[in-house]
């Protein structure tokens, strides 16, 4: 069975990456290679390295406002290139208006506050 490999990152100027850290060691402990991309990374970066490293899905860590920002670019970005990856965004700031505004622009999955680590696990190994 192929391992599931996760693009692991936050977008924009977002600084906070504790969140992102914990998950990217979570997915490795639950035998997934992790490419953790840290902070910082816009759309068409994150877009260039999943390409280029073949990844099944995209996770963001979101901390900030920025999500609702960077994402209909990033998602933009990938149908003009037909690439069809999975998005999966998660973080503490994520309200339940905005989880029901990012599976409207076609996230894969969100995590929003209080989401159990089998939760993260069992979901990514579905999308993937």
């Amino acid at each position: 069975m192929k391992r599931i490999r996760i693009f692991v990152g936050t977008l924009g100027m977002d600084q906070h990456e504790l969140g992102a850290v914990a998950v990217a060691s979570l997915l490795q402990d639950a035998g997934m290679e992790v490419l953790y991309m840290g902070r910082f990374n816009l759309p068409s970066t994150i877009l260039k390295v999943c390409m280029e490293e073949d990844v099944d899905v995209v996770g963001l860590s979101c901390h900030s406002w920025e999500y609702l920002y960077y994402l209909p670019d990033l998602l933009e970005l990938m149908k003009e290139q037909s690439v069809d990856i999975p998005v999966v965004v998660g973080g503490s700031v994520i309200t339940p208006g905005d989880s029901n505004r990012l599976a409207e622009m076609g996230i894969a999955s969100v995590f929003g506050p209080g989401v159990r680590e089998e939760q993260i696990v069992e979901t990514i190994r579905r999308i993937a």
